[in-house]
């Protein structure tokens, strides 16, 4: 069975930094295409930051330069961390496979103005 859990989510101001990890078992994070999603109520979950089996990263737009996604295959974990924080940051984010599978409980992102 797999499972992510995400966690490193919180309350932080505008300008900020938050590190977010996500922490797999049952899966092989290194075999896989990673991402980071988002979502916030009442709208669609959106791609955040990916990045494939070779380790070639990418990201929307909106987090260019400001987000980093990486990944740790010894402790099969994959973090995203997120600086210079806006209040449009604000979301659960999500960790999942590229295309997306497994879908955990998120963890907050609350971006204070």
């Amino acid at each position: 069975q797999v499972q992510l859990v995400e966690s490193g989510g919180g309350l932080v101001q505008a300008g900020g930094s938050l590190r977010l990890s996500c922490a797999a078992s049952g899966i092989t994070l290194g075999n896989n295409a990673m991402g980071w999603y988002r979502q916030v109520p009442g709208k669609q979950r959106e791609f955040v930051a990916g990045m494939d089996r070779g380790g070639f990263a990418s990201y929307v737009n909106s987090v260019k330069g400001r987000f980093t996604i990486s990944r740790e295959n010894t402790k099969n974990t994959v973090f995203l961390q997120m600086n210079n924080l806006k209040p449009e940051d604000t979301a659960v984010y999500y960790c999942n496979t590229i295309p997306p599978k497994y879908w955990g409980q998120g963890t907050q992102v609350t971006v204070s103005s």
